[in-house]
């Protein structure tokens, strides 16, 4: 389906819900506000014509060293498996707002959540386990947010392969 058609079709449901949308080489990539996340990603999901039945990754964008308002993006990154579309939709969020999981619609989405959420930060509500994926459960901070520590953070405990508990 045409890009043309498939903003048509996406607006013609939500008219208010997609704030933006633009041609990101190729792709169709649409800005939904995070009120209307759940509705509009679980009709790209369901809806016959679309069929946005495959989450392929989940990312975030911290926009805070361009001074832009709201500080994150998180972009789905979304495919039709039976018309090859792609769809980036983008949901902007201030920092510290939470944005609803879409574990309940795509179950890839669980590890990708996890990832921006212990990577950037950003929480998602309703998510069923959502805890750090890539570093400990003990690490302070957030590595790929602007104010992180460009070489990393000074710990306390230095590495001492003698102490690692053997299971």
């Amino acid at each position: 389906m045409e890009n043309a058609k498939i903003l048509e079709r996406l607006k013609g449901k939500f008219p208010e819900a997609v704030v933006a949308d633009q041609d990101c080489r190729g792709d169709l990539q649409v800005t939904v506000s995070v009120d209307a996340l759940i509705e509009v990603m679980q009709f790209l999901h369901d809806d016959e014509q679309l069929a946005f039945d495959l989450l392929v990754d989940v990312l975030s964008i911290d926009n805070s060293e361009r001074r832009r308002s709201p500080r994150f993006e998180v972009v789905y990154v979304l495919v039709s498996t039976s018309s090859y579309d792609r769809l980036l939709v983008k949901v902007p969020l201030d920092d510290g707002e939470e944005i609803p999981t879409v574990t309940g619609i795509w179950h890839s989405a669980n590890w990708a959540e996890r990832e921006v959420y212990d990577l950037m930060g950003i929480r998602f509500a309703g998510h069923p386990d959502l805890r750090r994926i890539l570093t400990w459960d003990g690490f302070d901070g957030h590595p790929l947010r602007k104010e992180f520590p460009l070489l990393g953070k000074d710990f306390d405990k230095k590495w001492d392969p003698d102490t690692i508990e053997i299971r």
